[in-house]
């Protein structure tokens, strides 16, 4: 049987599924699957963690030193995300280059932590026009069960706050918790025939007509938004997830507790 024919039919089994308000997995439309984080899984990393969200499966790095300021910005730190989609997480993804979605993913992980401002950079500054910190955090997919956004940037949240400065390896004192002051929280939603579902599998993302990510603060406000897919979404559905992910950015929130 063709891959066409194949999808044709997911797709046939999906709408079914939604018109009946049911989803494959037995989730409700705003019902995000399983999710556990790890922490401190990479020894040689100033912080890391491993996020398992339903069948997507990946991993953080957090690797720190020291550097020179961007000209514009002499008394404040550098952060620098790369997102990599392996090989082995799925057949879709090939060796190589970066692939356009890995940039993008990449991006919007970062956005959210600079916008939200989770990170005080002018305290990552060690000499103001000479030395600051650099922050490299580096995302590794394992597995992709799709809503590779969301688990990435709960992934990057959670390895930054476990990650310390390794000031005393760079002989500039002592070593201290990178200086966090927010969590923003990813939450995607996707459009099929006219509804809405957060926390996308590889099958509703394939076959969704478009995509929306937004990230928010822990006051509910939105530090980044990130919109994918040809079809175009309405008012009422854009207002829709927006109240919908700042609702389920507090729940996810939690999981923070119990690392």
């Amino acid at each position: 049987m063709s891959n066409e024919i194949m999808s044709e039919l997911r797709k046939d089994y999906i709408y079914n599924l939604m018109i009946k308000g049911e989803r494959e997995d037995g989730r409700k439309f705003d019902e995000y699957r399983d999710i556990k984080i790890d922490t401190n899984v990479i020894e040689k990393a100033e912080g890391s963690a491993r996020v398992q969200l339903g069948d997507t499966l990946l991993v953080v790095g957090v690797k720190i030193q020291t550097g020179t300021p961007f000209p514009d910005t002499p008394d404040k730190g550098v952060i620098i995300t790369n997102l990599e989609l392996l090989p082995l997480a799925s057949p879709m993804f090939e060796s190589g280059p970066p692939r356009e979605d890995a940039v993008e993913l990449a991006r919007v992980v970062d956005r959210g932590i600079r916008e939200s401002e989770s990170i005080d950079l002018s305290k990552l500054c060690i000499t103001s026009g000479e030395k600051v910190w650099m922050v490299f955090i580096d995302v590794h997919v394992l597995d992709d069960g799709g809503n590779i956004m969301d688990a990435a940037s709960l992934g990057a949240i959670a390895a930054l706050m476990t990650a310390k400065l390794p000031a005393k390896r760079f002989d500039v004192g002592e070593d201290t918790p990178v200086p966090m002051r927010d969590v923003p929280v990813a939450v995607t939603a996707v459009e099929i025939g006219g509804t809405i579902m957060l926390d996308p599998s590889l099958n509703e993302q394939s076959i969704s007509g478009t995509k929306l990510t937004v990230i928010s603060n822990q006051d509910g406000g939105i530090s980044g938004m990130q919109k994918s897919g040809v079809n175009p979404l309405t008012t009422e559905q854009i207002n829709y997830i927006v109240d919908a992910a700042i609702e389920k950015a507090k729940e996810l929130r939690q999981k923070f507790l119990e690392i």
